[in-house]
Formats: structure tokens, sequence, C-alpha cells
């Protein structure tokens, strides 16, 4: 069974369809999702996801987009939602560089506070990081060393994957993989053991060959899947048993 480690069903791309979706979802072999928050007003929403979806799970956190709007008001309300079952991880926080709507500062404090609170609760952490490589690894071995980790949607070297590798930590592979362009990421599927790769979608976004630019789903899974067994030179089914056991070992599913 596949496991979608990180999409966005609380996205008001699905508002039309979702409970329709998530059912042929589900009906089509993806046995769990993990769907990841990025802003404060999608923790509601979460949760009644992960309430409604019996296979739907939730992770809360505030992507570093949002940090602006972070108080330690926040931050408890935070604790007590990762003491529900069906919570399962703090995320997606980290750094980006690239829109940088918030200071390297701001996203900074941020990321490193809720990082203190996953390490607090005993909860994994799914990591977005975007054009701040040295940064975020400089944080993530201060305060992340010993960890459950997850780097999302990966976009950096193959040596830098494998030096994530070493400190114990997952690296998210998703649509990304697919497109003709993407060298460098295929590189790192090459370079890394499956034993450290888990799927995604990060859907509605990043939709896989052959869909890109359309709205994405965790039905796409499949694709990716594949693509990672052509590189990895091994069948679909290795990659999917392997990545679902890795999966649940991240988030203890």
């Amino acid at each position: 069974m596949m496991i979608d480690t990180h999409a966005h069903y609380d996205d008001e791309q699905f508002d039309t369809d979702r409970e329709e979706l998530l059912k042929r979802i589900h009906d089509s072999g993806i046995d769990l999702i993990v769907n990841a928050s990025s802003t404060i007003e999608s923790w509601e929403k979460i949760q009644k996801l992960t309430e409604e979806y019996p296979f739907v799970r939730g992770a809360v956190g505030v992507h570093p987009d949002e940090v602006g709007a972070l108080t330690e008001e926040h931050m408890d309300r935070m604790k007590r939602l990762l003491e529900l079952d069906k919570i399962v991880a703090v995320g997606e926080i980290g750094l980006d560089y690239y829109w940088d709507h918030e200071s390297h500062g701001m996203q900074k404090k941020w990321f490193v506070r809720q990082l203190e609170l996953a390490r607090e609760t005993e909860m994994p952490v799914i990591i977005h990081s975007r054009d701040a490589a040295e940064d975020t690894m400089e944080i993530m071995k201060k305060y992340a060393s010993g960890m459950k980790a997850v780097i999302h949607c990966y976009s950096y070297s193959a040596e830098l994957a494998k030096e994530y590798v070493k400190m114990g930590y997952y690296i998210g592979i998703g649509g990304v993989v697919t497109f003709k362009n993407a060298k460098k990421l295929k590189s790192v599927v090459r370079e890394i053991p499956l034993t450290s790769i888990v799927l995604e979608t990060d859907c509605p976004y990043l939709a896989p060959e052959p869909y890109r630019g359309k709205r994405n789903s965790s039905l796409y899974l499949p694709y990716i899947a594949e693509k990672i067994a052509e590189l990895k030179e091994v069948s679909a089914e290795e990659v999917i048993r392997q990545t679902e056991e890795n999966s649940r070992k991240l988030y203890g599913l």
C-alpha cells in the first residue's frame, strides 16, 4: 500500500470535490495520507480532515512564508494539537529564501522554536527548505540532532542529501523527479539508499508528468514510484514496499 507523506487537502483547490476525490484516492490503493499545514488557519481544517477520514493523518506547523503571524499563544495551541492521536508531526516548517516573504531572522527564530516544540513533544518534523541550504543544515545540526525528520520536496545536491541521510533523516521525493529537466533530483535518487526515501505529492502543487501544470493529487503517486524504480533499477513494487516501511517509521504509523 502506498503512503502520501505530504499533501494539502485543506487547500481551496479541493473545495469543489474533496470528499469524492479522497474516496477515489483511498479506493485506488493509497493507504494513508499525511496532510501538512502551512498556516495557522489551516490547523482547524486539518484536524477536521483527520476526524472525517480514517486514512488521513495531520501535521501542524507554520511555513516560513507565514511565520510573521506566529505568537507564543499559537505555539501553546500547536502543543495541544500535537497531543491528538491523528496529528503525527510538526510541519511544514523551515526556511524559504526564494520568496523572502519574511526576514531571514524571523524565519530562523520560528524555525528553531518549532523544532524545540517538536523535540519537547517527541514528534517528527517536516522540513521545507528553498534556496536556504546552508542555514537549514546549520539549524538542523544544532537543534534537530537525533530527531526524526523528512526534508520535504528536496531540491539540493546529492552530496547534501547524503549528509542528511547520515543524520538519519528521510528525503521526500515528489512529482518533480518525473520532469525532463530534473537532472539534479534524479541524481539524488540514484545516489541515496531507497531506505531513506519517502513518497510525497505536495498536492495540489507539482503534479508529475504527464499531468505537469495541472492540479496534483495522491492519485498520481504511482508515477513517482515508477520513476524512482526506473532510476534505482528495481521494481515499482519494491519502491512502494520500502517507502511504505520508511513512512511508517518516520511518522510512527
